[in-house]
């Protein structure tokens, strides 16, 4: 049998990363207090504070020994205490046929469950250090174990009854079915300059009871989530050196940068040039780009 010896090499490519709720804002809280969808599935296991997630457009309070599983691309955010600590299983996409298909919210009270888990942390990170040939695989293997955790965990919640999960409400109210519909749809269209009567349109219910569903149950308006998940998608793209602006704002539906460098200097305090550089420090100065024809705006009435 041969060995790889190249293993240590592909150590970039690894399947999956272990890190703390910190250090998944180098940013700044903005990265996980507005709203986004991530290209990765997301392990959440909360061992002390409090906060809160919205989830699909359903806020709720979270704390120790809660677990949260997020499928790629749902939509949420979370604002933690300042002395909330948890720690969460990047993954990226793949073959994982024991994780769930929705989003799962955990509240764990079983002393043994909670030891369980910690271990499978403890065992993923101890396998993070190592350079050890296979180690892709046996990350794999080992996050296959927090899979089945999860799974069991969810089984004795639907036996006991307990609803604190979002895929397992069995009395989901009308109001929460729509902002799930949102949230999902918004989470697919907010590149396209929609306004929340577009949105609304296609939801097939008036702006004023979209409105007022999305304040009760997310505690925003159906206006300011389109607002935060597309600045959450500018600041994203802005910390990167390419595109340049204009192109920043063609790609999220604004009719011109101009509007776009509002925008952003309404909701941070910088316009995007600022943002930018905060972000690229040692990048250098970009030249002033040509002038060239206005795109027409289509997001007025948001």
């Amino acid at each position: 049998m041969t060995v790889d010896r190249s293993e240590p090499a592909k150590r970039a490519a690894l399947p999956l990363r272990v890190v703390t709720l910190a250090q998944m804002t180098p940013a700044g809280s903005w990265q996980a207090s507005l709203p986004h969808g991530r290209p990765d599935h997301l392990f959440i296991w909360i061992t002390r504070g409090q906060g809160r997630a919205t989830i699909r457009g359903i806020r709720r309070g979270i704390g120790a020994n809660n677990v949260i599983y997020l499928p790629r691309g749902t939509q949420f955010s979370i604002e933690t205490g300042p002395q909330c600590f948890g720690q969460t299983i990047l993954i990226e996409d793949g073959a994982y046929p024991l994780l769930p298909e929705d989003p799962q919210h955990l509240r764990m009270r079983d002393v043994v469950a909670q030891g369980e888990l910690s271990g499978i942390f403890e065992m993923l990170q101890r396998e993070l250090t190592t350079q050890q040939p296979l180690q892709a695989e046996a990350l794999v293997a080992r996050f296959n174990l927090a899979a089945v955790w999860l799974r069991r965990q969810m089984l004795v919640m639907l036996e006991e009854g307990d609803k604190v999960s979002p895929a397992l409400m069995s009395r989901e109210t009308a109001g929460q079915r729509l902002v799930r519909r949102f949230a999902d749809l918004l989470e697919a269209e907010f590149r396209s300059g929609r306004n929340m009567a577009d949105y609304a349109k296609m939801l097939e219910v008036t702006p004023t009871h979209l409105t007022r569903v999305c304040r009760e149950n997310a505690g925003l308006t159906a206006a300011e989530m389109i607002t935060q998940r597309v600045l959450h998608e500018a600041r994203t793209l802005l910390m990167q050196a390419d595109p340049p602006v204009q192109e920043v704002a063609r790609h999220l539906g604004f009719g011109s940068a101009a509007y776009f460098s509002r925008f952003v200097q309404h909701h941070t305090g910088k316009p995007p040039s600022a943002l930018r550089r905060a972000a690229q420090p040692d990048a250098p100065p970009r030249p002033k780009p040509a002038p060239g024809p206005m795109f027409r705006r289509h997001t007025s009435g948001s």
